[in-house]
C-alpha cells in the first residue's frame, strides 16, 4: 500500500528554552507532519552549548504544541535500558495524546563524549548492533501489555508493570536508523519505519548508497516473508557541503534545488523525508516558503 508523503524538522536543543519552543510552534504552524528530537547528554560539537535531556524537552514541547507529532531522531539505546524508554515514551504519549514516535538508534562508538561524562559503557558497535534486536522485543513488549517479563543474553525484565499502556494502539510508531547490514536485517524484521541516510560527500554518491540499501531492505523483507510496503522508508537529509560553506544546505539554496533533491529521493521509495532547522538566519526565508509553497505541491504530486 503506498504511504502519505510526510515530512519532518530535526530541530536541535542549543537554544534557551523559549526560542526552542517558539522554534517547535513555528515548525508546526508551518504545516510539517513530524518534529525530530536528538538525544545525546551534551551538544557533542560543542559541550558548553545548551542542550536538553531528551524525555524531558520531549513532554515541554508536547505541551507546547498541538497538532505536529513528535519523532525521535533517534534515541540511542546505550543511554537507557529498555525499560526506561518504554516508560518515558508511554508517558510522553499519553502528554502529547498520541502524537509519539520511537527513533531509536545504536550511536556512535568514541565521537559522543556522552559516555564518558555518564560514566556508562561505551559499547563496540558489534555489541551495539547484537543488542538492538533484543531491545526492540523488550521494547515492543512493554508498550503492547500492562505486564512484562523476559530474558535474553543481554536484556532481563521481570513482571514490569506498564500502568497505564500508551493512548496509540498497539502501540506507538518505532522507526530503527540502518545502514549497515546487520542492523538492516533487525529494521526488516522489527521496525514499522526504516530510517536512512548518507554520508558520502556528493549527492549523486548518497542517491546511488541508498539505492542499494532499499535493495537490500526489500530483500530482507522477502527472507522474513514481511510485505516490503508494510515498512515506511524514511530518509533523513544530510548536505555534505554544509560545514564548508558556513552552515548553509544545498537543498535552501531555492525552492527549485529542494524539489529537485527531494523528487529524486523519493523516486527512490522513501516517504518520510527528513530536514534540518536551517542553522543560517538567512535560510530562513526560503524553508518558510519550501514548508507553504513547495511541499504542498509535492504532496499532490507524489500523494
Amino acid at each position: 500500500m503506498k504511504q502519505s508523503l510526510r515530512f519532518y524538522v530535526l530541530v536541535l536543543p542549543n537554544l534557551p528554552w523559549p526560542q526552542l519552543v517558539d522554534r517547535f510552534k513555528r515548525v508546526e504552524e508551518l504545516g510539517f507532519d513530524l518534529a525530530g528530537f536528538a538525544d545525546h547528554f551534551v551538544d557533542w560539537s560543542n559541550p558548553q552549548n545548551h542542550w536538553y535531556e531528551l524525555s524531558a524537552w520531549l513532554a515541554g514541547i508536547a505541551q507546547a504544541t498541538s497538532r505536529i507529532r513528535l519523532l525521535t531522531t533517534v534515541a540511542q539505546i546505550p543511554l537507557r535500558d529498555p525499560a526506561t524508554l518504554a516508560n518515558q515514551a508511554r508517558t510522553v504519549d499519553h502528554i502529547s495524546n498520541g502524537r509519539l514516535e520511537i527513533g531509536l538508534g545504536i550511536g556512535v562508538k568514541g565521537l559522543d563524549p556522552s559516555y564518558r561524562m555518564m560514566g556508562i559503557p561505551d559499547w563496540s558497535n558489534k555489541e551495539r548492533v547484537a543488542r538492538l534486536g533484543e531491545y526492540l522485543e523488550v521494547l515492543d513488549l512493554l508498550l503492547r501489555q500492562e505486564e512484562t517479563s523476559y530474558e535474553g543474553a543481554y536484556y532481563r525484565i521481570d513482571g514490569a508493570v506498564m500502568s497505564p499502556l500508551p493512548i496509540q494502539k498497539p502501540r506507538p510508531p518505532i522507526m530503527v536508523a540502518a545502514m549497515g547490514p546487520k542492523m538492516l536485517r533487525t529494521t526488516a524484521q522489527h521496525a514499522d519505519i526504516w530510517n536512512s541516510m548518507s554520508f558520502a560527500d556528493n549527492f549523486e554518491t548518497q542517491l546511488e548508497e541508498t539505492r542499494q540499501r532499499v535493495t537490500r531492505i526489500d530483500q530482507l523483507c522477502a527472507e522474513f516473508e514481511r510485505e516490503p510496503q508494510s515498512l515506511i522508508r524514511s530518509y533523513h537529509m544530510y548536505d555534505p557541503t554544509s560545514r564548508r560553506s558556513g552552515g548553509g544546505i544545498a537543498y535552501y539554496e531555492s525552492q527549485a534545488a529542494f524539489e529537485d533533491m527531494v523528487s529524486r529521493v523519493l523516486e527512490l521509495g522513501m516517504s518520510d523525508i527528513g530536514l534540518y532547522y536551517p542553522a543560517l538566519p538567512e535560510q530562513e526565508a526560503i524553508f518558510e516558503r519550501i514548508a507553504t509553497e513547495t511541499i504542498p505541491m509535492m504532496k499532490a504530486r507524489f500523494g
